[in-house]
């Protein structure tokens, strides 16, 4: 890329991070230095505004960058994922939002250990969120990662390592200095920027096709290289049963996954009450549908208008579509329309980024202190301890993310966001839906619940293609394969839900009937919440 697209691009990147961190300061120097405060913002954020933050929470690298670049890629099948992160919005609406926010404090735990012995099932939960944010963690800095390399030419591989360090050490210092309140704001700013991009964009790419949807689909398929199949069923998904029953594993964990992400259910006790939350919840679901709607538009435009050869030179996995189109939309690479808004798209995607990743790391710094530390510290220690070890735990948490970065950084972000899905779905979610639904549900039974989704969906990826045993495999010149598929979720989420269910009929300690019926009041009452 010419000079000005770098000198542009970085200009806007500066000014994000300048805004961000003023508002960091900002937070910082008003805050009351409380567990509430930092982990829940005070829970004085109105419905509109968690809307907005949800929304940018959920907004990852993975649906700007990833999403869009396997529609490029592979057409109909790349839909999928849009598909599939707009429907699990259902799943949390109608089962999950309010009853969180009715029997929660700060994190999932709190949810489950309400009716349960706390030791036990703290460090279960607490182990298996902060699990599933490395791995969304991952997806996000690969994306910076691709991004600056875009930028760059695509030659520095030192600049692209740099930048995923640079990423984490920014999240660190959002996350350390302002809490939850600053996140919440940067979400939000992120959120604006982000839905004013696509919107442009897709506006953009409509125009040069004077609105002709069919033209568009057209013009994607003769530039794709395989005609027709690009927009039907089955050219990634199609080939043979283990290809479609990958498609199955992924649809399931892209919808039942989203209700059991830690950073998503952390911001429903953001807000004062139960309503609040639900509320929240239509909010971001009107700007996460129309955005993914976008997302469609965006990955068809760029296999129509820059083409998926192209697409796939820049980056093999698709994760520069975007701003390669941005380019296209703008008048070409030279252009000054072309460098304006291919600056001004990076941008965007790199604030989209930084925003997500603070998020996460602060519901995983979360974990490790309100669930792990707080199991294990010594009696007497405070709540401003337990805040002072998230502090800590964030600088850790960000050193892993940016290590396994580094390793993972020719991977879709799309794809590896899908495994963060499958990790959730197995192992948060049987747990949760128990707690709240399960008149006979007990310790072990949580316990086991998480357990026995956790591991077999860690352990599935280990030996799955996406580790070693082909040529996109992390590690292609490995081959110690034995799962065929690239998604868990259609094992490891039963299995989860199964050990649930086992651990609760083996088990010598008789339901707490009281505690449940406590924890049903609460839920749908709202009586005692906090």
């Amino acid at each position: 890329m010419s000079g000005d697209h770098q000198t542009l691009a970085l200009v806007l990147f500066s000014a994000f991070i300048a805004v961000t961190l003023g508002i960091t300061t900002w937070v910082s120097r008003n805050r009351r230095g409380s567990a509430e405060e930092f982990y829940a913002g005070g829970r004085l954020f109105s419905p509109m505004e968690n809307g907005f933050a949800i929304a940018g929470d959920y907004m990852s690298a993975a649906s700007f960058l990833g999403i869009s670049g396997l529609i490029a890629l592979y057409g109909y099948d790349g839909m999928l994922y849009s598909v599939g992160f707009l429907v699990a919005w259902l799943v949390v609406l109608l089962l999950v939002a309010e009853l969180v926010r009715n029997c929660g404090r700060f994190t999932l735990a709190d949810v489950v250990a309400s009716r349960m012995k706390e030791r036990p099932v703290r460090i279960a939960a607490g182990t298996s969120s902060v699990t599933v944010s490395v791995l969304y963690l991952v997806a996000q800095m690969v994306g910076a990662g691709s991004l600056v390399a875009l930028l760059l030419g695509g030659t520095s591989e030192a600049a692209r390592s740099w930048t995923v360090i640079g990423v984490g050490a920014l999240m660190v210092i959002y996350v350390s200095f302002g809490g939850m309140r600053a996140t919440t704001w940067i979400q939000i700013v992120k959120a604006v920027l982000l839905m004013a991009g696509a919107i442009t964009l897709t506006v953009l790419v409509l125009t040069r096709f004077h609105g002709d949807v069919y033209q568009l689909l057209d013009t994607a398929a003769d530039r794709s290289g395989h005609g027709r199949d690009f927009l039907s069923p089955g050219l990634k998904y199609g080939g043979d049963w283990i290809s479609r029953l990958d498609f199955i594993s992924l649809g399931l964990a892209l919808v039942l996954g989203t209700a059991g992400l830690p950073h998503i259910l952390s911001r429903f006790y953001t807000v004062p009450t139960a309503r609040a939350a639900r509320r929240s919840v239509v909010w971001s679901i009107g700007l996460i549908g129309s955005f993914y709607l976008m997302t469609i538009v965006l990955g068809f435009g760029a296999a129509a208008l820059v083409g998926s050869d192209e697409v796939r030179a820049s980056n093999a996995a698709g994760n520069t579509a975007v701003p390669l189109l941005a380019l296209d939309l703008g008048g070409g690479s030279g252009s000054t329309g072309g460098t304006v808004l291919f600056a001004v798209v990076a941008a965007v995607a790199f604030a989209t980024i930084l925003a997500v990743v603070a998020g996460i790391t602060l519901a995983s710094s979360a974990s490790v202190a309100h669930d792990l530390y707080a199991s294990l510290r010594r009696r007497g220690a405070g709540r401003r301890s337990e805040v002072a070890v998230a502090r800590v735990a964030a600088a850790g948490i960000g050193a892993v993310a940016i290590a396994l970065g580094l390793v993972a950084r020719d991977m879709n972000v799309a794809f590896l966001v899908g495994l963060a899905f499958a990790v959730a779905a197995s192992a948060n979610l049987p747990v949760l839906l128990y707690s709240l639904f399960w008149r006979k549900f007990t310790t072990r039974g949580a316990v086991w619940a998480v357990y026995g989704g956790l591991i077999p969906s860690v352990v599935l990826v280990l030996v799955s293609p996406v580790v070693s045993g082909s040529p996109e495999s992390l590690f292609p010149g490995l081959d110690f394969q034995v799962f065929p598929l690239q998604n868990p979720g259609a094992v490891s989420i039963p299995l989860g839900f199964l050990a649930g269910w086992i651990g609760t009929v083996t088990s010598a300690e008789p339901p707490d009937q009281a505690k449940h019926a406590e924890t049903e009041v609460r839920a749908l009452t709202g009586a005692g919440a906090v």
